[in-house]
């Protein structure tokens, strides 16, 4: 008499052992891991050096002119500036006692791309007392 259990009777196996392959795998992803090289994110700058022989920046304890040209040029109180210098005075006026007005006069053919980074350095800064002058430059008679 025979039994009825699964495999007495010598049957062949149906199911496929799956953990060597599940350990091969695991060692195939660790060996990945391990040869794949680190990630370094750096970017260079080249930042600016302060002099101890500068002049302190030319700001107007009464008002301030920033002028936008034409040709791309941006005019701190009649001197040419680049936006990094530009946003140095405006903090140094925001320190002062009282604030000075801030006024702000882009040419009628200016790009407004540049007036739109100034904006956007002056907001930087905190700027406060800020009015837009020669407005009448636009008006066409």
């Amino acid at each position: 008499m025979q039994t009825t259990s699964d495999n007495t009777a010598g049957e062949p196996m149906m199911e496929i052992n799956t953990t060597p392959l599940i350990d091969v795998m695991l060692v195939m992803i660790i060996m990945l891991i391990i040869t794949i090289p680190p990630q370094t994110h750096a970017v260079k700058l080249d930042l600016p050096q302060n002099n101890p022989n500068d002049a302190p920046p030319p700001v107007d304890p009464i008002k301030n002119k920033i002028v936008i040209t034409a040709d791309g040029g941006v005019l701190w109180n009649g001197a040419n500036v680049n936006l990094d210098q530009l946003r140095v005075y405006l903090e140094a006026s925001q320190q002062m006692n009282p604030v000075p007005e801030l006024h702000l006069q882009p040419e009628p053919e200016a790009r407004y791309e540049l007036v739109d980074e100034v904006l956007a350095v002056t907001k930087r800064a905190n700027v406060t007392k800020m009015g837009f002058v020669g407005n009448d430059a636009y008006m066409k008679w």
